[in-house]
């Protein structure tokens, strides 16, 4: 191949990288598990929780997850079924 070949063929892979780069799908839509693997039931209290993510269960989990973020960043899968996590729960549904 000549120089100009190569460089044409460069500048192509480089186009179709930038263009599928771009089309990228959103974390959600090509996620199709379950987020929790274990969950948390001890009581945590509400001072060191900064949010709370409600995930209803779909094709992609059969549970519903509940992910709280504490004040520190870390994120804690809780336990749906504990009753202060129903109360958390209840309370997002209610606003």
């Amino acid at each position: 191949m000549t120089g100009k070949a190569v460089a044409a063929v460069l500048t192509l892979l480089l186009i179709s990288a930038a263009a599928i780069e771009a089309k990228a799908l959103p974390r959600s839509a090509i996620e199709l598990r379950c987020q929790c693997i274990g969950t948390h039931s001890k009581f945590i209290h509400p001072k060191l929780i900064h949010n709370v993510n409600l995930i209803p269960s779909g094709p992609h989990c059969k549970n519903v997850e509940v992910i709280a973020t504490l004040t520190n960043g870390k994120e804690v899968c809780l336990d749906p079924t504990a009753p202060w996590v129903k109360l958390i729960i209840k309370a997002i549904l209610d606003k």
